[in-house]
């Protein structure tokens, strides 16, 4: 070959050496789709469980959301009887009142016939609609006053102020006009400072000298026990009551009277009344045996 053209043939392969160069492989196609494949199913997994996040709440099936349906109509219907609302409604009209429209059939099939059905707090009328159930049936405050009286009557004591509240529509109002004429009494228990409400009988209400009072607040019985009081009570030679309860009279035995008992002791015995109109038929039974044995 002419020396010429190895020269350049060689000089050409060190330019070529010399300058760097990129090769793209075949297979670089296939793994860019492969990564977008998997950006888009990333994608789509978290989009689908936000929604699903979003739309558990919301779904028709799930417990949670039945009964956060059913506690927002009960403390609905509790308001509304408060305010003096006390007309029954339908289902349609109590979802209508609390904006919750959007309720599928089945949660409104289970209020319908379960959970407003069970539910302590509401009661169902013979049309099928719906009322709040009060712990006590209160429409004013003569209402409230005669309750009172008939707990104070019977020995029952007082009731809770908070059922008195859930009970009679404009209870605050109703309540303040009775303690300011001196009706009710407010007593607030030590172990959980619930307030219970009293009648208060102004007749049975007699003066006490103020030292037997001072006295009576002196005596700390706290932490005695109605044992350790009798046992006090004992030794400064005063005697406790006991049975508190009042006693169920004494049945009287029943006893016979006189003349059935003579008549008892005057009954024939052994058949003596038919004494004259017996006979004996033991000769007659022994010749006809002897004349069977013959």
């Amino acid at each position: 070959m002419d020396p010429a053209l190895l020269k350049e043939r060689e000089l050409f392969k060190k330019r070529a050496l010399a300058t760097p160069t990129v090769e793209k492989k075949k297979n670089d196609t296939k793994s860019d789709s492969i990564r977008d494949e998997k950006k888009k199913s990333k994608v789509s997994s978290s989009s689908g469980s936000k929604l699903d996040l979003n739309t558990y709440k919301t779904a028709s099936g799930s417990s949670q959301y039945r009964f956060g349906v059913l506690a927002k109509i009960v403390k609905h219907m509790r308001v509304r009887h408060q305010e003096g609302d006390s007309h029954p409604l339908t289902l349609e009209e109590i979802l209508d009142e609390t904006n919750q429209l959007d309720v599928g059939s089945k949660v409104k099939q289970w209020l319908q016939t379960e959970a407003l059905q069970n539910n302590p707090k509401i009661e169902v009328t013979v049309d099928g609609k719906f009322t709040f159930k009060a712990t006590y049936k209160l429409k004013d405050r003569k209402s409230l006053l005669k309750l009172l009286k008939q707990q104070d009557l019977k020995g029952l004591g007082g009731i809770y102020l908070d059922d008195v509240m859930e009970s009679l529509p404009h209870a605050e109002k109703a309540l303040k006009t009775l303690q300011n004429q001196n009706e009710i009494i407010f007593v607030a228990r030590p172990l959980d400072k619930k307030k219970v409400l009293f009648y208060n009988d102004r007749t049975a209400s007699m003066p006490i000298d103020e030292e037997f009072q001072k006295l009576w607040r002196s005596v700390a019985v706290d932490a005695m026990d109605d044992e350790k009081i009798d046992e006090y009570l004992e030794k400064q030679g005063i005697r406790s009551m006991q049975d508190h309860g009042p006693k169920k009279p004494m049945v009287p035995l029943k006893r016979k009277k006189a003349a059935q008992r003579k008549k008892q002791f005057k009954r024939p015995r052994d058949n003596e009344h038919l004494a004259d109109v017996l006979e004996n038929y033991e000769d007659n039974t022994l010749t006809q045996k002897g004349q069977y044995s013959t």
